[in-house]
């Protein structure tokens, strides 16, 4: 479980020694890498008013970034024949649930390596190194870091970072709601996600042990 404020997702990882068809070798050869996948939902209690069960457009969109933030953090060669699924469920959304949800599913991904290791479905570590994302913005021309509702909705740049622990980017989705935002906007942004980010890696890595 991961609580960013009243922000609060479940986040969970189920091994399969199985992987997506076009991962197979040709002529029935071994798989030469596994996968890593994601899937998220909001649960109907997580909004003030019910939300409907089922993928929407936006759901498939945030689920798809998860999936490719979480692969970063893997080398995929070195889990050959197995597939990792992470489910995250938004159990209370106050803002920021895309960005929760990746740093969540991160650790329940590396607990999930583990196990895969001790019970010898694979051998080596995949794990390259962790993984997490938040939400910055600007709101009434002033900085934010950790976006809660009342500010994403009030929000003139609305900015979700994700980063690896070497302060690599993987992802940046950042737009103006509202007019245009500059350079000097864009890095202060970029600054406070780093700050950020750095402190989830640190809580990661302190969940993990």
């Amino acid at each position: 479980m991961i609580e960013q404020g009243n922000t609060r997702v479940l986040c969970t990882a189920s091994i399969a020694d199985e992987v997506p068809k076009w991962l197979m070798g040709k002529s029935g050869a071994p798989p030469e890498k596994g996968w890593v996948t994601a899937e998220y939902a909001m649960l109907p209690g997580s909004t003030q008013q019910r939300k409907r069960r089922g993928t929407d457009g936006r759901g498939t969109e945030i689920q798809r970034l998860i999936a490719r933030t979480l692969r970063a953090a893997v080398d995929l060669k070195k889990m050959p024949g197995l597939m990792i699924t992470c489910d995250c469920d938004v159990i209370s959304a106050d803002g920021g649930t895309r960005t929760a949800s990746i740093t969540g599913a991160y650790v329940a991904l590396a607990k999930a390596v583990a196990y895969a290791r001790k019970q010898k479905l694979i051998t080596g570590n995949p794990i390259i190194g962790p993984v997490a994302a938040v939400s910055v913005g600007i709101i009434d021309g002033r900085a934010y870091l950790d976006l809660d509702y009342p500010l994403d909705v009030r929000a003139e740049v609305d900015m979700n970072v994700a980063m690896n622990h070497k302060g690599h980017y993987i992802e940046v989705q950042g737009t103006a709601e509202h007019g245009t935002y500059d350079k000097k906007q864009l890095d202060t942004l970029l600054g406070l996600a780093d700050k950020g980010i750095r402190k989830l890696i640190r809580l990661q890595r302190a969940a993990l042990k």
